[in-house]
């Protein structure tokens, strides 16, 4: 086992194990792009379980519950092979393994009857969230304001950011959220009204989940018995943790004894979700020990080329945990800086280069073309499409934000927690002839009720819909008898839905095998409240909806934003729009902190890539709706990311080349770097 991990790798695999158990201070690991980070984070559970540990008091955080199957499923390999065990079945298994949402919630369930809880909670996805938010909204009469008050989502938006950056409400709205300065005190009275509605109807959003924990952990008495529950707690993807989730993993360890994180702060970019790059740069001296800091700087990726010129981008960082990425696979084939004459050229050179690589023996699927914004990939599909080269781009219609998926789960909330007012507004308008209005009077009338189910079957709804919800009532009798097993509760709940899926939707057949593939999913778990709490934390990412190219073609280019990309690689990546305006971007450049995070999104996109790497630079962009002067072309300069000297380090094209008879290709001369990015800045404002 040793021998797979190289010196960096294997000293942050045997911190504190052997002869060095003595060493009792926590873990950083700083693991660079391409690193092996998973294949580390992996042996060193493997290597606490065979120096003793038991795995039933190891604590491992993973940002999705695919990322920590994975982790175990490598553990188990490596388990296996070290200690030459011949079935997968005798290994050990990590029961306290995945997100922090997940593990939060599990822990909410157990301490509920000590921190004022009821354990029967459920949980609120993104979308009823929103739409609780708007109801209260709405009570509040903050829908009917001579001024414009912030939409639903948008409230909904500044809460979720107030709660995980702790930051007050006044500077949330000054820093990220100016336009809504002037509603400061109707926003206070709404996430009142927000907070004692969720805890009337007994559920929780996705923000609660790290809430509740990070609260509990405020007490001493529960955190102290809380983290004496885990010997070790591992987090992976650290430097995307927030500022609750570091709360609670100093309150749970504030030795530090027996934590260990793995990040990189250098592709840290999810602030706009709450995260904050301080906890990883801070984390070395939070404890009262100091942190030992493992770096891992072998990339096993890219090539030396693409890594030199990740490094130059990353290395005029204002703050970081230093390193220098190098392989030991060598290219002659530099990363190249492309300057195209504008956002036509720009999507034509990617189409031909795109084509010539794939002649050259490279699938459409190992070549990605990445963007810092979605609309930057406008141009590039129209092309695309005229050339019959398909592609599927990231990003649209997640899994549970479709109608019927929404539909099929509001009825098994609504059988798990009759008092969820949401999933009950929405199950009983699934009825013909019931809407909003006879709704709300079984809601109201549950709500007062000792007993709501026993409510729900006296009902008496409208003459029409009398057939209809006298098999709704027998149904729901059937979901919330103890006696029937998951998932058979499920097959009763799509047996109902599914005539009602055929009355609403034209397109039935197609929204039908999302149905089935819920009713698949429902079989990998132990119980309804399980499936309901991780499928809201953890969604799969495509619906029936988006089918598209990849059941049509068996090849397809990958088109996605930066955000979307990080975690992936492929052979060849092409960037576009590298200039001011766009990355950075013009509504990023407001603090020295978003800046910086500009920066990073540019090394994330860089080092996605293995062999080739493209980053293209348009001189003029087509603007329209502007404030003054009308629709008109902008000026583009490089982006400040990529100084003169790092520009040096690539291989710098012009296309279309000069013509034969001395033309430049339709390629205005450069203006001087900070002219441009001035008259950029402006033009955007």
């Amino acid at each position: 086992m040793r021998d797979e991990l190289n010196a960096e790798q294997r000293a942050a695999a045997e911190h504190g194990t052997g002869e060095a158990a003595h060493d009792t201070r926590p873990l950083l690991v700083i693991a660079g792009a391409g690193s092996g980070k998973t294949n580390t984070l992996a042996h060193r559970v493997a290597a606490l379980i065979r120096h003793g540990a038991d795995p039933q008091r190891m604590l491992l955080l993973t940002f999705s519950r695919r990322a920590a199957q994975e982790m175990e499923r490598r553990v188990g390999g490596v388990l296996q092979q070290a200690l030459g065990l011949p079935h997968a079945q005798s290994l050990p298994g990590l029961p306290w393994s995945g997100t922090f949402h997940s593990v939060g919630a599990r822990l909410l369930r157990e301490y509920a009857g000590r921190i004022g809880l009821d354990e029967t909670f459920t949980i609120h996805d993104r979308g009823d969230a929103e739409d609780l938010m708007g109801l209260v909204r709405h009570d509040l009469g903050l829908s009917s304001t001579k001024n414009r008050f912030p939409q639903k989502g948008t409230c909904l938006g500044i809460y979720s950011r107030v709660v995980n950056t702790r930051e007050p409400l006044v500077d949330v709205l000054q820093n990220t959220y100016p336009w809504c300065n002037m509603w400061e005190s109707e926003l206070k009275k709404l996430f009142v009204g927000y907070v004692e509605a969720k805890q009337q109807q007994n559920v929780l959003d996705y923000d609660d989940l790290l809430l509740f924990w990070a609260e509990m952990m405020a007490e001493p008495v529960l955190a102290q018995d809380v983290g004496g529950r885990f010997d070790h707690v591992l987090v992976d993807e650290y430097q995307d943790t927030n500022r609750l989730q570091a709360q609670v993993l100093l309150a749970m360890k504030p030795s530090g004894q027996g934590v260990t994180v793995v990040g990189d702060d250098a592709q840290s970019i999810y602030s706009f979700r709450g995260a904050t790059i301080r906890n990883i740069l801070d984390f070395p001296n939070q404890f009262t020990q100091p942190a030992r800091i493992v770096t891992l700087e072998r990339n096993y990726r890219s090539t030396q080329p693409v890594l030199e010129v990740s490094n130059a981008v990353i290395g005029e960082a204002k703050e970081r945990h230093a390193k220098n990425l190098w392989t030991d696979t060598p290219s002659t084939t530099r990363a190249q800086l492309v300057l195209v004459p504008d956002e036509a050229q720009q999507a034509r050179w990617v189409a031909d280069q795109v084509l010539r690589q794939r002649e050259a023996g490279s699938t459409l699927k190992s070549q990605a073309v990445l963007f810092r914004t979605s609309t930057h990939s406008a141009a590039l599909e129209v092309e695309l499409a005229r050339r019959n080269i398909p592609f599927v781009k990231f990003g649209g219609l997640k899994f549970l934000e479709a109608a019927h998926v929404k539909d099929l789960l509001a009825v098994l909330r609504f059988a798990q927690n009759p008092r969820g007012r949401m999933a009950g507004f929405r199950v009983s308008q699934l009825i013909a002839g019931i809407g909003p209005a006879t709704a709300s009077r079984l809601l109201d009338a549950m709500a007062e009720a000792a007993e709501p189910g026993a409510v729900l079957q006296a009902f008496e709804p409208p003459a029409q819909s009398r057939d209809e919800w006298a098999q709704f009532a027998r149904l729901y009798v059937q979901l919330r008898n103890p006696q029937v097993a998951w998932p058979a509760d499920l097959e009763l709940a799509k047996t109902w839905y599914l005539p009602q899926l055929e009355r609403i939707h034209d397109d039935a057949r197609m929204r039908k095998l999302d149905v089935e593939q819920l009713a698949r999913l429902a079989v990998g778990y132990a119980s309804r409240e399980r499936f309901l709490t991780e499928l809201t934390l953890d969604p799969p990412q495509s619906t029936s909806d988006q089918s598209g190219v990849p059941h049509l073609d068996e090849d397809f280019l990958i088109l996605s934003t930066i955000h979307s990309a990080k975690g992936q690689e492929w052979k060849s990546v092409h960037l576009l729009n590298v200039v001011d305006g766009c990355i950075p971007s013009d509504m990023a450049t407001g603090t020295q902190e978003e800046l910086e995070e500009e920066r990073r999104l540019l090394y994330v996109a860089m080092t996605r890539a293995r062999e080739h790497l493209h980053l293209l630079v348009p001189h003029r962009f087509y603007v329209t709706q502007q404030s003054a002067g009308g629709d008109r072309h902008m000026y583009a300069g490089r982006t400040r990311f990529i100084s003169e000297a790092t520009a040096q380090k690539f291989e710098q094209l012009t296309w279309p080349p000069a013509s034969p008879q001395g033309g430049d290709g339709g390629v205005k001369p450069a203006e001087p770097v900070l002219q441009v990015r001035d008259r950029a800045r402006a033009a955007w404002r």
